[in-house]
């Protein structure tokens, strides 16, 4: 609903380089929140929740802070007083929804990345109105429903389309042109969404506190605090995907990775050769390709035609069926030397696919990723020496198939 003419409505101005700070702001929190979203789908426990969790703080933080350092860049009429309890409940709320977001986004299915991209604009939307009503105690707002709308519009559009761009896209633009689009997509809606709102400061006390800070100096300050916590996550988290993603040069056999891992032993105390020491019925385990695994405390064994993929982590290693990663006490070495050949390959020194489960090989970087075709989407990292040979013994695993030799 317009203002009345008698209300003293503020014309919209801005300080041009604070609505570029904030910009910038958005797009270095998109650029490091999109880094670790996309290295979710190859991690797995506690990892995969580390990832999920700072990609989100990183992204909420940042989307936060543009629209408050858009908010300090607005000419106001008069002094406003910001109410704490609105202002830390749309940050909270945009972690929550982000968080969604980025886990449904990270799985990679299509009609999941839709969902994602709505969650993630409906997110920011309602932050950014939540976080209005912190200027209540200053100033009755109206806004234009057609401008609401708009604001919705472009949030959802340009979620998507970034998302899309980094997770889904045959193949990926650079990141920073993804964070670009998702920076923009917060900005565009925070902007369009304040052409669209009326203050009215009638209601506003003749005295108002002056704050001991400026708005330019706060928004520094906002600004810092993003930044910092985007470089502390990116310097704690992305190093040691890295590693632990990074392949070797040359291709390795099972038995020369054998001495990358520990032997964890087999349940019982078992040596690490499995036919030394073993429980009565392991030999036969062994024998027929099934694997140990716990969960919930639970002991038990899974068959080779239920494994998706195996991912070693420090002397153990992790069992994925598609939808839950099972730890199991084996080290690598032994897994493989246990599954049926040739229809699990070896991707990586820390990685084996089951090649009935592979949907695509994906460029990734200097190397690659296999996309596992499971209820749970993840990607596997291959070797650069690797790739080439991965397509082979994937095309020849489709020949078999058709063959009716599987």
């Amino acid at each position: 609903m317009p203002a009345r003419r008698d209300q003293p409505v503020i014309s919209m101005h801005h300080n041009l380089y604070l609505v570029a700070l904030s910009i910038l702001v958005a797009i270095q929190a998109s650029y490091v929140g999109l880094n670790l979203a996309l290295r979710i789908p190859a991690a797995f426990a506690i990892d995969r929740r580390l990832l999920i969790a700072a990609s989100a703080i990183t992204l909420s933080v940042g989307i936060w802070s543009m629209h408050f350092i858009g908010m300090l860049s607005m000419g106001m009429a008069s002094k406003v007083d910001y109410l704490v309890l609105p202002t830390l409940l749309s940050l909270l709320l945009c972690v929550l929804v982000t968080g969604i977001a980025v886990y449904l986004a990270s799985l990679r299915s299509r009609h999941l990345l839709a969902v994602a991209a709505g969650v993630m604009g409906l997110g920011i939307t309602t932050m950014h109105y939540v976080g209005m009503i912190a200027l209540n105690s200053s100033a009755r707002m109206t806004y234009d429903p057609a401008y609401v709308v708009v604001s919705f519009a472009i949030a959802v559009t340009a979620s998507g389309l970034a998302l899309w761009l980094a997770f889904s896209a045959e193949r990926r633009p650079p990141l920073f042109l993804c964070a670009t689009f998702l920076g923009c997509a917060v900005s565009g809606m925070h902007y369009t969404a304040m052409a669209g709102t009326a203050f009215d400061f009638s209601i506003a006390g003749q005295t108002v506190p002056t704050s001991f800070i400026s708005s330019d100096t706060l928004a520094v300050i906002v600004s810092f605090v993003a930044f910092a916590i985007s470089g502390i996550f990116m310097l704690t988290l992305v190093p040691m995907r890295a590693a632990a993603d990074r392949g070797n040069p040359t291709p390795r056999t099972p038995q020369d990775g054998a001495d990358d891992f520990h032997d964890a032993g087999l349940p019982g105390g078992a040596a690490a050769d499995p036919r030394a020491g073993n429980p009565a019925g392991l030999l036969d385990a062994a024998a027929s390709g099934l694997l140990p695994i716990e969960k919930n405390g639970n002991r038990f064994h899974i068959a080779a035609n239920e494994v998706v993929s195996v991912h070693a982590n420090a002397h153990y290693t992790y069992v994925f069926n598609g939808r839950d990663d099972l730890f199991c006490p084996l080290s690598i070495t032994e897994i493989f030397e246990r599954l049926p050949k040739p229809a699990f390959y070896r991707t990586h020194r820390s990685y084996i696919v089951n090649l009935e489960h592979v949907g695509r090989v994906k460029k990734s970087g200097d190397a690659a990723v296999a996309e596992l075709d499971s209820p749970v989407r993840r990607t596997v990292p291959i070797s650069r020496a690797r790739v080439a040979d991965l397509r082979q013994e994937l095309a020849a695993h489709q020949s078999r198939r058709h063959s009716g030799v599987l």
